[in-house]
This record gives structure tokens, sequence and C-alpha cells, in this order.
């Protein structure tokens, strides 16, 4: 392989015109954007535009016979994922797939498998990880301003008809957690970095939306194996939605509060005086991700998201399913 990747996407247009999105974040990174794939002819014209002497192909068997790609970035509805990161991976093309990994465990497993056997990397574009509030939250937590964690709230949502296509059926998106909820999910497990899951509890219900098949509101609870909890509620029937986040620690918490412009409202208890400051957010740098992944692609570091971390939040989710079926707190597949 060439020292600087060659890079595509599957999928140009769409939901927020992430195809364009990719592929400039890639040559932000070094990396060389050569090719783009879409059912669409329209959106392969809209490509070229875009990026002057790509290469556009409609069918994604045309697209892996290209042997100057040699990463090929996934952008197409969750349900569809798994097959199409298998058969990239099968081709010998590096893998990104667009959050959610999957939507489910067992696709989730497929797809790493694929890689390891064809000896190609296969990553998850969690992106968010690399948003400013959530790197406020985590330094802060790991400067010990608020002492041990024991304790994290996450809200999303509020009351408001569900969006369109994959954000409505549960089929093509996996269910209502794995929209937002998967990016809360993955926040919250490297906030608890380095616990194991000991237990997941879910609560899903179906109660306004009925012409759409995604859940209306859902909670889930997990805990770990120091008895911190994570609590996370997505919903589109919350008519008095909670702060984005509250985090308590043993000598302090964080709040999301409306007072704090663009960061956190900070308490810390100090000689039994409760001190109130606040911390800002820290810059959002997206393009992050892919400095990262090309970082490690031409060997000079290790692979910033894994797919089995990725694994990890669909593996959540899908406890969380389990238990509110079941009725009783369940394990997780993958600790």
């Amino acid at each position: 392989m060439s020292q600087q990747i060659r890079g595509a996407v599957i999928g140009y247009g769409g939901a927020f015109n992430m195809g364009k999105g990719h592929l400039n974040w890639m040559k932000d990174a070094g990396m060389v954007p050569t090719a783009a794939c879409d059912l669409d002819a329209k959106r392969m014209e809209a490509a070229a535009a875009d990026f002057p002497g790509i290469r556009t192909y409609t069918t994604v068997e045309a697209l892996l016979a290209d042997k100057d790609v040699d990463l090929v970035t996934i952008i197409t509805p969750h349900n569809t994922h798994s097959a199409l990161a298998v058969q990239v991976a099968s081709a010998g093309k590096h893998v990104v797939v667009e959050k959610p990994m999957a939507i489910s465990v067992e696709q989730c497993t497929a797809m790493i498998d694929a890689a390891k056997k064809a000896g190609t990397t296969l990553s998850v574009f969690h992106n968010r990880r690399y948003d400013g509030d959530y790197l406020a939250l985590k330094e802060a937590i790991e400067k010990g301003l608020i002492g041990e964690v024991y304790e994290i709230h996450a809200c999303s949502g509020g009351y408001h008809k569900p969006g369109t296509w994959w954000r409505s059926y549960k089929a093509v998106s996996g269910g209502l957690m794995y929209d937002w909820g998967a990016h809360f999910i993955d926040w919250i497990l490297n906030l608890q970095s380095g616990r194991k899951i000991t237990q997941v509890t879910g609560f899903l219900h179906k109660r306004v939306w009925h012409e759409v098949t995604n859940e209306d509101h859902g909670q889930i609870i997990i805990r770990f194996d120091n008895g911190s909890t994570a609590q996370l509620t997505q919903s589109t029937i919350d008519s008095a939605p909670g702060p984005r986040w509250r985090i308590l620690g043993t000598t302090g918490a964080l709040i999301a509060d409306p007072s704090v412009k663009d960061g956190f409202k900070l308490i810390r208890q100090i000689d039994g005086l409760a001190l109130s400051g606040e911390i800002h957010n820290k810059p959002t740098e997206w393009n992050t991700y892919y400095k990262d992944l090309n970082a490690h692609l031409i060997g000079e570091a290790p692979l910033a998201v894994t797919p089995e971390s990725a694994r990890r939040v669909i593996s959540v989710i899908e406890a969380a399913e389990k238990s509110s079926k079941a009725g009783k707190s369940v394990e997780a597949a993958f600790e």
C-alpha cells in the first residue's frame, strides 16, 4: 500500500450530505479522495462536481474492483452496514462504517471476523468522541475535579414526531436507541473507561407515534463493576426533558445548566463548602477521527476507535431491549 491512503465512500448525499463530508475529512487528514459509489447516478454527478477527477460508480462491485482504493467508508442505512462491511473487507479494503456499527451484536461480530480474516482495518465513525462538550467533561473527570464518578444521568429528546425513513422504522434503524442513543452510550462507556458492565436494565415504550415502528421512549440503566451507574433517557414523548448531562462524583458534580453558555456548571466540595464554577467546551474537531485513522493505517499509531468498542455500544442497546421484554436486568454480551 502507498503511504498516502486512497479513500472512497459508499453512499453520497442523503442524510446531511455526509458523503461529501467524509471525503473532505479524509482530504484534511492527508488521504486522497479517490472514488464514490451511490445507486443514484445524479448523486454521482454531484460527487464529480464536488471532487473533480474522482471516480464514480453505481454498484459496490465496480467500486471494490478499483485497485486504487485502499479505504471505503460506508454511509448507508443502519441495517445495511454489516453486509456491506463484510463485502468491503473481503475485497481487501479497509472499512469505516457510520455509527451505529450495526443493529445486532451478531452483525458486529461478523464484521470484526471478516476484517480479521482479510487482514484489514475496521473502524466505526464515532465522530462525537471529538465533540467539544464531551471532551470538556472527560478532561474534568480525568483531572479528578469531582472525585470518583458514581452516577451519570444523560438525557436526549423531547416531544416531537420521529423523523422520516431510518429515524422511524425499526427494521432499518434498529430502534429508538440506535441514533443519538448510540452516541450517548459510547460517551458513557468512555467516561467509565476500564469499568466492566455487570448488568443492564432497559425500559422501552410504544405509546404515541403508532404510524412508525421505532419506540417512543427509552431508558437504559447500566451498572458497572465498582457499583457506579449510568442512566440514559431517549425520547420523542418527553414533555419535560432533563439536563443533557448530570454527573455526580464523590467530591462534586457536573451539570449541563442553561446558565452556563458553552459549557457546564461545576460544583466542588472543599472543606465543607460547596463551591460553584464553570468549565467550558473544548473545540469540536470531527476531522481528528480521520487524522487518527490515517496515522494508524500508515503504521504510526494504534487504532483510536476500535470495532470492539463500537460493538460494546450495540451490546448495551441489545441487552436493554432484552431486559425490557423480560422485565428484569440482564448481562450484556460484551462486558
